[in-house]
């Protein structure tokens, strides 16, 4: 769900200073001005400013000009590594009381920050005079809240623990494109078999992509119930399982592109896409990208839960809020009512990979990757993503990221552990 080449500890370590966690930019159209009015104009606020991701908000805007012909929708997106250019922006426009009429965040504990700085109204009240509370299942709505209150309205469910892989390059290295791996030890032998035959293992980027590849490795090692742990306390992160789990990332990176660094999620992808390398962890936003590239899924491409977390829906959602000092409330209600619609939400999916919140839409014409998607969101145990914001607070978050580009580059698995504990230490408590 990103674009540009922007480190994401540097954009969201400014987001720490400010107490606030965000996204926010001011591409094309007046900038709000925090008093709220009658301009018919909609600054709508994302990270979605390249490829498949500007796809999808394509889609979700022409529903909502047909849905609001009295509404002028005024883009805002600014591109950033997962959203860490946005979101640095959009600290600053906060801060001055200058926000936009909504703005995309990660569904979950990332609002933590808004809230706590009274940035975001509370929109438990709308849900239920507009009925959503029945047009979302239980368990998302739960994961909306904090305290009792929903603060965003949800566009999509994403699952961020999915393993793609390009099927020629898996059959010139010896490989069967349909084989499945039961655990991590299982796929590293198989990584080790596209490094002898010349290509990339895997692919990765920037650092916040290596944050993503080190949950799914935690959530692969540790199980579901102790992944939880992590985030609520009861799993130690100086224990025996979180160590080996580290010694597993630590493994998986060795066999990585060495440019990763110069690299985000769209580039690794590519590299797959290409054939330069056999495999890449990232979320089901990848799906639209194989797509719009031309591909097939089952016979260009292969897509499966990463070894070792079958049975598990490692979860995120897009979401928009309603700013405090909207410049246009009207405005905003009529974009989250888009937002929510089965119509924004079927249009919006389907461009871009991931599946629709909302239970009233009909995704029966959705691909063959989004309909696994939907059946293992219905089967499978959901936990929550630490990279994209539903898991921990964005300041957590940042030391998180902090800690994992600093291994980038030393491989000391012991200081990574170290600053794991430290990070948890200060945050878990907070």
């Amino acid at each position: 769900m990103r674009a540009t080449r922007t480190s994401l500890a540097a954009g969201l370590a400014a987001l720490t200073l400010l107490a606030v966690s965000a996204c926010g930019g001011d591409d094309g159209g007046e900038a709000g001005g925090g008093g709220g009015g009658g301009s018919a104009e909609v600054e709508v606020f994302t990270w979605w400013a390249e490829g498949s991701e500007k796809e999808g908000l394509d889609a979700l805007v022409e529903v909502f000009d047909t849905q609001n012909a009295d509404f002028e929708f005024v883009n805002g997106a600014v591109a950033g590594g997962a959203g860490s250019d946005a979101k640095n922006v959009l600290a600053s426009r906060l801060q001055t009381n200058d926000p936009p009429a909504t703005f995309q965040a990660h569904a979950g504990a990332e609002l933590t920050d808004y809230i706590e700085a009274g940035q975001i109204e509370g929109l438990s009240t709308m849900f239920e005079e507009k009925g959503w509370n029945e047009l979302f299942p239980e368990g998302l709505l739960e994961r909306l809240q904090q305290d009792g209150e929903i603060y965003s309205v949800p566009s999509n469910i994403h699952r961020a623990n999915v393993v793609w892989a390009n099927s020629s390059v898996l059959q010139e290295a010896g490989l069967d494109p349909k084989a499945t791996y039961a655990s991590l030890d299982e796929w590293i032998a198989a990584l080790e078999k596209v490094e002898a035959a010349g290509k990339i293992p895997l692919s990765i980027a920037t650092d916040w992509t290596q944050v993503h590849l080190l949950e799914t490795v935690l959530l692969a090692d540790l199980g579901a119930e102790a992944y939880n742990g992590l985030w609520d306390g009861t799993t130690d992160w100086a224990g025996a399982e979180v160590t080996a789990a580290l010694e597993d990332y630590a493994t998986l990176l060795e066999m990585t592109n060495t440019d990763r660094q110069s690299l985000d999620w769209q580039d690794a992808t590519q590299l797959v896409i290409d054939g330069e390398a056999a495999f890449n962890v990232m979320g089901d936003w990848a799906e639209a990208a194989f797509a719009t590239a031309g591909k097939t899924f089952d016979t260009d491409y292969v897509a499966f839960p990463v070894p070792g977390t079958d049975g598990v829906f490692d979860f995120l959602a897009d979401s928009f809020t309603m700013p405090v000092g909207s410049p246009n409330p009207e405005g905003t209600e009529a974009w989250l009512d888009t937002v929510a619609s089965a119509e924004g939400q079927e249009a919006f999916n389907k461009a871009k990979g991931s599946i629709p919140a909302n239970i009233e839409a009909d995704t029966a014409e959705f691909g063959p990757y989004q309909q696994t998607a939907i059946e293992s969101w219905t089967n499978d145990e959901i936990v929550s993503s630490l990279a994209h914001g539903a898991a921990a607070s964005v300041s957590w978050l940042t030391d998180v990221t902090a800690a994992v580009a600093k291994f980038g580059s030393n491989n000391d698995v012991a200081e990574l552990q170290e600053s794991l504990v430290a990070a948890a230490e200060t945050h878990a408590a907070s």
